[in-house]
């Protein structure tokens, strides 16, 4: 039986509605806590849940909230939220990517807890199943995909552990996967190691890829079946708008429509309408997808259909555990 499994319960993959692919609700980071980077702590419960209903009204039914353990993961703050907002909301297992280097800092900052690298791949995967069929963090609230990271152009040996204990926790529950790709760089070398784990790759989708604007790239990760998540949108500070809608057209033009997916990774205060008056959550829903499909009828694409995929029909596929 086909299912996806949000933080309130699994539901019929047809339930799920237009979805966000990549966001962040709650969530406190202990080395920005450290640093008294104060933007990118989520940290009022009910700021964030203010922001889910208003994406709520706009009509967005499912959320895919990415944070993880390492993160500084707030599983019971975020399931409330959804319990008094009516959003499904996917949670996070596993973990989000290796060391952190900083030259303002002294020694090393990590964004894994010690445990991470001392522990053995049987323990992570363990820690991993556990947290899609238990729980997360002692509480009843379950994960719903399975994700690991790395940094930026690098893969050190406690990512590549972790990549395999994923890996091993997914094909032992079926749960979808997710990537982080520091900057949307690793994907290719993340692939390798997937691949010797068994896993396929149709099962993962790969974040953060209009940091990396590069088609051929995208194009030789959409060649092995895998979802490529295009979750910056409006960061103008990284690229313009034209820049990501043109890498979403430039896949479809090549065949890859059903594996493209699209959201925000709203990870600060500043990009919050209820933090700070910015764009916030409904954009994408109200204003971003007027775009895409004015863009997309431009190019010969039907937009309309263009926009049922990647919001309605592509998260379906991907979010469903498959075992």
């Amino acid at each position: 039986m086909s299912f996806v499994r949000t933080m309130t319960g699994d539901i019929a993959p047809e339930e799920m509605g237009f979805t966000y692919s990549h966001e962040h609700i709650v969530c406190c980071p202990g080395h920005w806590l450290e640093r008294g980077e104060d933007d990118l702590l989520l940290d009022d419960p009910v700021k964030s849940e203010n922001e889910v209903r208003l994406a709520k009204e706009a009509g967005v039914k499912t959320i895919v909230d990415a944070t993880a353990i390492d993160y500084g993961r707030e599983p019971q703050a975020v399931y409330d939220i959804a319990v008094h907002t009516g959003m499904q909301i996917i949670g996070t297992a596993g973990f989000n990517k290796g060391f952190l280097w900083d030259a303002k800092m002294p020694g090393e900052t990590r964004t894994y807890n010690e445990w991470i690298g001392q522990a053995s791949i049987e323990e992570l995967t363990q820690f991993v199943i556990n947290e899609v069929e238990v729980g997360m963090q002692g509480t009843g609230v379950k994960g719903g995909q399975v994700k690991f990271g790395t940094g930026y152009n690098s893969m050190s040996e406690l990512e590549i552990k972790t990549i395999r204990a994923v890996s091993r926790a997914h094909l032992a529950t079926g749960a979808p996967m997710h990537a982080h790709t520091e900057a949307g760089t690793m994907a290719l070398q993340q692939i390798q190691i997937l691949k010797e784990e068994g896993v396929d790759l149709h099962n993962i989708s790969f974040g953060h890829m209009d940091r990396n604007p590069d088609t051929y790239y995208h194009c030789k990760i959409a060649d092995t079946g895998a979802f490529l998540c295009f979750d910056g949108i409006a960061k103008v500070k990284y690229n313009p708008e034209s820049v990501r809608i043109k890498c979403i057209l430039e896949l479809v033009k090549r065949g890859y429509q059903k594996q493209i997916l699209v959201s925000g990774d709203t990870a600060r205060k500043s990009y919050y309408y209820s933090y700070g008056y910015a764009l916030g959550l409904p954009y994408i829903k109200q204003e971003w997808t007027k775009r895409l499909i004015e863009e997309a009828e431009e190019a010969g694409i039907n937009g309309t259909q263009l926009v049922e995929d990647i919001f309605v029909n592509n998260p379906r596929e991907c979010f469903t555990f498959k075992k």
